[in-house]
């Protein structure tokens, strides 16, 4: 497959392109959390402990803007925000169920327990 230009970034093979749709620390994590339900913010970062504010909420924006997340507001005092897969994002679980059980094979080769 040639090279090819989105967004004004370089990529070589669709590999490298999906990764940097879904790769990185947070993103997976996060999709992976919204596989079975609608979440708020704030569920999502007590799931996931160690994200910090300013890099869930980046993470979320990137993915709504991907159209991996829908994103719905609620009119109320305080603002109630839920997050919810798109059908791209349904699709993007499949995959990281494939990663995910890799991830769980190696750590046993490894010796390590989870």
């Amino acid at each position: 497959m040639p090279e090819f230009i989105y967004d004004h970034k370089l990529y070589y093979n669709p590999v490298e392109f999906a990764l940097d749709r879904i790769g990185g620390a947070w993103k997976m994590p996060i999709l992976w959390r919204l596989r079975d339900k609608t979440m708020r913010y704030s569920e999502l970062k007590k799931d996931i402990p160690k994200i910090t504010h300013k890099m869930l909420s980046a993470q979320l924006k990137e993915l709504e803007k991907e159209g991996f997340i829908n994103r719905l507001v609620y009119a109320e005092v305080p603002p109630k925000v839920e997050y919810s897969l798109t059908e791209r994002g349904k699709r993007s679980i499949e995959i990281i169920t494939v990663i995910r059980n890799y991830g769980l094979e190696l750590m046993k080769e490894f010796g390590i327990e989870k």
